[in-house]
């Protein structure tokens, strides 16, 4: 019914992964794999949406606070992850990450600290450090396939006096971690214990691959503020525009007060409005065909990759289409693999540092592409491996 494979051309459309890849990777003419978006249009329902909406011609200021946006998520959350939510504790953002910046303002003080969950999503730091907060970092483990949390060592860290704030990532970017329901439940047994709150990014809800299930942070916490989008999972990242549950009605106030007051963003992006209503609304049978392609994907490169390299042994990730993939068995150095990548293979791909120290020795392949642009860039990979081990 859906057409995962014709390639679509994106140079030319102001995109960050092809346009502008020479902003981070130096070069213009590399294969890129980077910037978590895809290379697949958009849900034919969506597109339909926004063919009627443009169609009507009057683009006005307008509202996200009505029954076709609200109770078009609570049938999501209720259908999909059975977690029906109090549509009053809905609120609109321009994108998940200004809205956890704007938690962490409100939550803490310039000084107090923000624990996270490394190797962590790049925009995290920034978003810590960048409100004058201090990084605490939990790191993950790797057993095995899996990844664990040191929960002895995550409750020194929330015992400091000035971690106000956990920080989670839930599924986890980068490693494609989906936290249990009993991970989930200590977390939040000890952020009550320490009176630290909980901000919870979901956005990648979505993306979580068979035999695990995504737990919303609202099923088992108390107070939080949980965001997430249907940007990653539909494709529509350009549009802008998030949404999240905030539980505590004060809390909720103050994070509206300064939506409209202080930053005038009360005002929706009308067509973000329209895509989320319809993705929500009509949108599982493409999202659910996507991910079986997704998952496709992730095993092609799972099956490559042990093939040149029996000692990888890799796994897909049990969430994410962003192929977390541990290179320290090869002994590979992280700088000289970019250089063989850009300059020979002309590949980008997301070094694994750009997530923290925890990151070195792995790269972040994006496989939200059509297979024929994944192969060509998994064998540069591949040859550019070879030559590092030469």
């Amino acid at each position: 019914m859906f057409d995962f494979s014709t390639p679509v051309d994106r140079h030319g459309t102001w995109c960050t992964q092809w346009d502008y890849v020479a902003d981070r990777f130096g070069s213009a003419d590399l294969l890129p794999f980077t910037i978590s978006d895809m290379d697949f249009p958009t849900a034919p329902c969506i597109l339909d949406a926004l063919s009627q909406r443009i169609a009507h011609g009057v683009f006005g200021y307008s509202r996200w606070k009505h029954d076709d946006f609200l109770c078009a998520i609570d049938h999501w959350l209720s259908t999909r992850f059975n977690a029906p939510v109090d549509t009053a504790a809905v609120v609109y953002g321009p994108s998940v990450i200004y809205m956890v910046s704007e938690m962490i303002r409100q939550w803490s003080a310039p000084g107090d600290a923000v624990l996270i969950h490394t190797p962590a999503y790049d925009a995290f730091y920034k978003v810590i450090e960048g409100n004058a907060r201090q990084v605490l970092a939990a790191p993950l483990r790797k057993t095995g396939n899996d990844w664990q949390c040191d929960m002895r060592q995550l409750e020194w860290q929330m015992a400091r006096p000035e971690c106000k704030i956990m920080l989670l990532c839930s599924p986890h970017n980068p490693t494609g971690k989906v936290w249990t329901h009993d991970e989930l439940a200590t977390l939040a047994q000890l952020c009550e214990r320490h009176n630290v709150r909980v901000i919870s990014d979901e956005i990648h809800m979505d993306m979580v691959w068979q035999g695990h299930h995504h737990i919303p942070w609202s099923v088992v916490g108390e107070r939080y503020a949980l965001f997430t989008s249907g940007s990653k999972s539909f494709n529509i990242p350009a549009l802008t525009g998030a949404w999240g549950v905030i539980s505590d009605a004060q809390d909720r106030d103050n994070y509206l007060a300064v939506l409209k007051g202080r930053d005038g963003l009360s005002s929706p992006a009308v067509l973000a409005v329209s895509a989320h209503i319809s993705a929500y609304r009509d949108g599982a049978p493409w999202l659910d065909a996507l991910r079986h392609y997704l998952e496709n994907n992730l095993r092609y490169v799972a099956d490559q990759l042990n093939q040149a390299f029996p000692a990888l042994n890799w796994h897909p990730p049990q969430a994410t289409y962003l192929a977390w993939i541990d290179l320290r068995a090869l002994g590979v150095d992280d700088e000289q693999l970019q250089r063989v990548l850009i300059e020979q293979q002309k590949v980008a791909i997301m070094p694994g540092y750009t997530y923290g120290d925890e990151g070195r020795g792995f790269v972040r392949l994006n496989v939200g592409c059509p297979r024929t642009k994944l192969e060509k860039g998994l064998q540069g990979l591949i040859n550019a491996i070879r030559v590092c081990l030469a």
